[in-house]
């Protein structure tokens, strides 16, 4: 009986020990925090260390399972602690980008992205701007897009470019097996060898939360995306681990079961550097509105010129890390019940000192309704022509340089000069904030001697606030608050 109670004393201090190095290791490395997430877990927690210490038949693996499983949540949870992480973003032209082509010239590559500014805007004025869930295919904004994020899918982790997207939902990489795939240089994403790919099966909710859906035989959830330059991504839904690598943290912050399409029969959105799209917008299946209750709805991005050349990323920030504070900071509310787009309300824009009331036959705006939209894959931004009619006018009133014709005839109003310049300030009146916008805000370079103004006219759609007008400014975005700020800000120094 001495026996057989000393080996039992034995057991109960080999389990106290193992309570102990599990509780020494949580609270080491600050897990044990209560929070609205690890309330539960913590119940669970400690019912199962008291079965332990008081030698219930309860397996000692539930522990270490729980301790796994709130590990992998650690990750994303202790960034959002340390003040939220930060990931850089490239702008497709510039040298650092994978896209970036050296053989172009600058006039080339500013040509290049009128037009996708154009491509992008007449989407935005030819179709209704509420995704309908019941649509068997769902058309898009995007057109290729301005900045790159790096991005890394499934365990292990596969590195991957994507074009990051302000005005495109779900999240999709081209996947193996493909039927039908654009040619890029890195190796197709082949879930098989990833211990977190799942496929999403209808009628589960989370099939029923992406639009322009359908099934097969097997109730496997197939996706259909088509963009307006005619290319399209159709593939299955699944939920997959993202990765990024933060530049603020120096670690890499780890999102589990973020539901992406896969890819397997693709053409034409990218060439061979941009394999995914990652999308950055409102819609309930974006990156952003998953990572929502982790970053607390928040995430900032600053844009470095586009067309200077030089060796600096943009980056884009998110959770506390995104907060945008300071005595020369502005807000303005986020509007608008179309919830995939960033919309805010421009009142009136000034040219130095002369004031134009923003107002427009061209389109009718409901009471608390945004009018414009906050885009990041603008170059331009875009306003209706009675109105910019009348802007064009003031500014022509105010330079006194040699008017000469843009060649490539996308842009209107462009003056002769090598060198930078001087034009006055143009302030948008957002509702509680006014923006100043400088030249380089304002003008853009199209030839070696030839500068023109980045705003174009529209006849129909929505206004657009592009981004170009948003390089050097801070601009952050509370979802939970309802509100986007902006802080100049010289953005190869964020």
């Amino acid at each position: 009986m001495k026996a057989l109670m000393k080996s039992c004393h034995h057991q109960r201090c080999a389990k106290r020990k193992l309570l102990s190095k599990i509780l020494h290791f949580f609270f080491r490395f600050k897990i044990l925090e209560l929070d609205s997430f690890s309330c539960i877990f913590h119940t669970i927690f400690s019912t199962t260390m008291v079965a332990i210490l008081v030698n219930h038949p309860l397996p000692i693996a539930m522990a270490l399972a729980l301790s796994v499983a709130y590990l992998l949540h650690f990750s994303l949870v202790q960034a959002d602690r340390n003040g939220g992480f930060s990931v850089k973003l490239i702008h497709r032209n510039s040298p650092l980008s994978p896209l970036h082509n050296p053989s172009e010239t600058p006039s080339q590559r500013v040509t290049n992205a009128l037009q996708r500014s154009i491509n992008r805007a007449n989407f935005f004025g030819s179709t209704s701007l509420l995704p309908s869930s019941n649509d068997p295919e769902s058309t898009i904004i995007s057109d290729k897009g301005e900045y790159l994020m790096k991005i890394s899918i499934g365990t292990p982790p596969v590195e991957i470019s994507g074009v990051a997207d302000t005005a495109s939902d779900l999240t999709w990489i081209q996947c193996m097996p493909c039927r039908n795939c654009y040619k890029q240089k890195a190796p197709l994403y082949d879930p098989k060898n990833s211990n977190t790919y799942k496929v999403v099966f209808r009628p589960s909710s989370q099939c029923q939360s992406v639009s322009g859906t359908s099934c097969s035989d097997e109730d496997i959830c197939y996706y259909k995306r088509f963009y307006r330059d005619g290319s399209y991504s159709n593939g299955v839904v699944s939920t997959e681990t993202i990765t990024f690598n933060s530049t603020s943290l120096g670690q890499t912050i780890s999102l589990p079961q973020i539901i992406i399409g896969c890819g397997q029969n693709n053409s034409g959105l990218s060439n061979e550097d941009g394999s995914s799209m990652i999308g950055l917008s409102r819609g309930s299946m974006s990156l952003i509105s998953q990572m929502d209750s982790s970053i607390d709805g928040k995430f900032s991005y600053c844009l470095v010129p586009a067309f200077s050349q030089l060796n600096s990323s943009s980056k884009m920030s998110f959770g506390n890390n995104a907060v945008v504070s300071g005595a020369t900071v502005v807000s303005t509310p986020l509007l608008s019940d179309l919830k995939s787009y960033y919309f805010i309300k421009l009142e009136a824009m000034s040219v130095g000192r002369k004031r134009l009331q923003y107002n427009s036959t061209l389109m009718t705006i409901a009471p608390g309704r945004g009018n414009i939209i906050v885009d990041s894959g603008t170059t331009l931004t875009m306003l209706p022509k009675d109105f910019y009619d009348r802007l064009e006018l003031t500014v022509t009133k105010a330079i006194r340089l040699k008017r000469v014709k843009d060649a490539s005839r996308y842009l209107s109003l462009c003056y002769k000069t090598k060198s930078t310049i001087t034009a006055p300030i143009i302030t948008a009146h957002f509702t509680g904030a006014d923006v100043k916008l400088k030249a380089s805000n304002t003008f853009i370079r199209v030839s070696m001697d030839v500068v023109c103004f980045a705003f174009k006219p529209i006849t129909q759609g929505n206004a657009i606030f592009g981004n170009m007008a948003q390089t050097n400014f801070l601009i952050g975005y509370d979802l939970k608050k309802e509100f986007l700020s902006f802080k100049p800000t010289d953005c190869t120094k964020h």
